[in-house]
C-alpha cells in the first residue's frame, strides 16, 4: 500500500514511513493511493469477531508491505487489551432505530484511545525497526493530548509534546494531560485558541530544517494511522446492529473532521453508509458551509464541548482531495487560499455532492443541555457535551427512520462533570481511571502563540535530555 499527498507534491511513500512523517513535506495529508474495497459478504464475515479480530482485518490492506499480519495482530490485540469494557466499544439502544456507540472505554474516557493506543504501539514497533527517535508534537482541543500522552508515556524513543489552548479545555481534560509524570511528556499551554496551537504545530512541520533536526512525527489526526485505526468502529457499529449489509446512517459530533472522515472512508470501502451527520456547536464552519458552499472561519467561541471548539477543520482536506477527483493542484489552491484569506468556496455540483452524503446542524450550550437532560429523563444515561450534540444532530437531521442511526459517543461523562450538573441535577461516577485525578501534580509551561518561542522551548528541552 502507498499513500499520495491531498496536495499532490510529495512523493509516495509506504505506510511506515506514513506513519513517521505524518504531515506530508508539501504541506497536504496523506491518504491512500487506492481504497481497499469490501464486499458485502467480506463484511457479513465480520459477525462473531472480537473488536480486535475486526480491528486487525480492517487495517492489514493499510499496513500491507510495512507489517506483517501476524505483527499487527499483536500490536492490535495489545492496544485494546486493557480497555474497561469486556466489548471495547458497546452499542446501546436509545430508541427505535437509533442507537448509541460508547467509544470512551479506553484508559483516557475518549474516543481518541481507540486509534492512539494503536498509533503508540506502531511507532514503537517502527521505531525498533529502525533504532530511530522521534519528537512526537500535537495539538489538543481536549482529548487528544491525554489519549496521545498515555499511548506514548514511557516509552524510550518518543519524546512527546502537547499543546493545548490555556483555559479552554476542561478541568478534567487538562489534569489528565498534565499529571502524568513520565520524563518523556511536556505539556505546553498556549494563551490562545485550539487553531493556534494547530497552527503552531502545522508550522513546526512545515519549517522544514526544524523537523528534520528534531525528527518530528505527528499524533494528531494529519497523522493516517489516527484515521485508519478509527474506520474500524464504523464497521463495528454496524455488524452489532445487524446492519452489515443494508443502509446505515452515523450522526458525529465533529470539530476537526477526523472522526466523520472515518466513516467516509467506511463507506469508500464498501459500508452502505446513506447519511453522515455532523453535530456542530457554536464553532459551526461546518454546518455554515453546507448551508453556503463556502469554508469561512470566524473567532473561535469556548463552549461546553471544548473539543469541538474549532474554525479550521484540518481533515476536511482529504474529503476535499476526493472531492476534486484527486487533484492536488486544485486542493493546494484551495487550502492556499484558506491560509492567505481565511475561507474559500466550493462550486454547486461539488456542493452537491457533498450535500449528497452528509447533513449538519448546530447547537448552542443551552440546547446542548438540554439534550442531555432529555436523555437522562427518557433512558437514565448521562451524556457528555460532545456526545449530546450528536445526538441532538441526528434527531434533527435524520433523513429515513428506517435506516438505522447509530450516534457516536465520543467521552465519558465524568470528563464534564459542571455540565452534567447543570443540565440533570446529577453528577456523574467517575471511572476508577479519574478516582484520584484531583490529587495528583501538575506540571506544564505556558507560552504565548509564539511560533520562535515554542521551537526554543522544544529544542532546550531536547538538548537538556540528550545532556542528561
Amino acid at each position: 500500500m502507498k499513500y499520495v499527498s491531498t496536495r499532490g507534491m510529495a512523493p509516495a511513500l509506504a505506510f511506515d514511513d506514513v506513519l513517521l512523517v505524518g504531515l506530508a513535506r508539501d504541506g497536504g495529508l496523506y491518504v491512500p493511493r487506492t481504497w481497499p474495497r469490501l464486499g458485502k459478504d467480506d463484511i457479513r464475515s465480520f459477525g462473531g469477531l472480537s473488536y480486535a479480530e475486526l480491528a486487525t482485518r480492517i487495517m492489514l490492506p493499510f499496513v500491507k508491505g510495512s507489517i506483517s499480519e501476524a505483527d499487527l495482530a499483536a500490536i492490535v490485540g495489545e492496544s485494546y487489551g486493557g480497555f474497561a469494557h469486556p466489548d471495547v466499544a458497546p452499542i446501546k439502544e436509545l430508541g427505535a432505530g437509533e442507537w448509541l456507540l460508547e467509544l470512551f472505554h479506553g484508559p483516557t474516557c475518549a474516543f481518541k484511545d481507540y486509534s492512539l493506543q494503536v498509533v503508540g504501539r506502531l511507532f514503537d514497533f517502527v521505531l525498533k525497526q529502525r533504532s530511530k527517535r522521534v519528537t512526537i508534537i500535537g495539538a489538543t482541543s481536549g482529548d487528544t493530548g491525554s489519549a496521545a500522552i498515555e499511548a506514548c508515556r514511557d516509552r524510550d524513543a518518543i519524546e512527546i509534546f502537547i499543546l493545548h489552548p490555556k483555559g479552554r479545555v476542561s478541568e478534567v481534560q487538562r489534569r489528565q494531560m498534565t499529571t502524568v509524570a513520565s520524563a518523556n511528556v511536556h505539556n505546553i499551554a498556549i494563551e490562545g485558541t485550539f487553531d493556534d496551537c494547530q497552527e503552531l504545530v502545522k508550522a513546526m512541520f512545515n519549517d522544514l530544517s526544524f523537523r528534520d533536526r528534531c525528527h518530528l512525527a505527528a499524533v494528531n489526526s494529519i497523522n493516517w494511522a489516527r484515521i485508519m485505526a478509527q474506520i474500524v468502529y464504523y464497521f463495528w457499529a454496524a455488524v452489532a446492529i445487524g446492519a452489515a449489509g443494508r443502509p446505515i446512517a452515523f450522526a458525529v459530533p465533529t470539530g476537526n473532521f477526523g472522526n466523520i472522515f472515518a466513516g467516509y472512508a467506511a463507506s469508500l470501502m464498501g459500508l452502505p453508509v446513506r447519511q453522515l451527520i455532523i453535530g456542530s456547536n457554536r464553532n459551526d464552519i461546518l454546518t455554515r458551509f453546507l448551508g453556503s458552499g463556502r469554508m469561512e472561519a470566524s473567532r473561535v467561541m469556548p463552549t461546553l464541548s471544548p473539543s469541538m471548539d474549532i474554525q479550521a477543520s484540518s481533515n476536511f482536506e482529504r474529503l476535499l482531495f476526493e472531492l476534486y477527483g484527486r487533484d492536488g493542484t486544485e486542493v493546494a489552491a484551495l487550502m492556499d487560499r484558506f491560509g492567505e484569506t481565511g475561507a474559500f468556496s466550493v462550486d454547486a455540483d461539488r456542493l452537491r455532492g457533498i450535500r449528497a452524503l452528509f447533513d449538519g446542524e448546530r447547537f448552542d450550550d443551552e440546547q446542548t443541555k438540554r439534550t442531555i437532560k432529555a436523555v437522562y429523563q427518557e433512558s437514565g444515561w448521562i451524556l457528555d457535551p460532545h456526545s449530546a450534540v450528536g445526538v441532538a444532530a441526528g434527531r434533527a437531521k435524520r433523513r429515513d427512520a428506517e435506516v438505522p442511526m447509530v450516534v457516536l459517543a465520543t467521552a465519558h461523562p465524568a470528563k464534564f462533570p459542571e455540565a452534567v450538573r447543570a443540565a440533570t441535577g446529577e453528577s456523574p461516577e467517575p471511572p476508577p481511571r479519574l478516582a484520584d485525578l484531583f490529587e495528583r501534580q501538575e506540571r506544564y509551561r505556558v507560552l504565548p502563540k509564539d511560533l520562535r518561542e515554542v521551537q526554543t522551548f522544544v529544542l532546550e528541552t531536547l538538548r537538556g535530555k540528550r545532556a542528561a
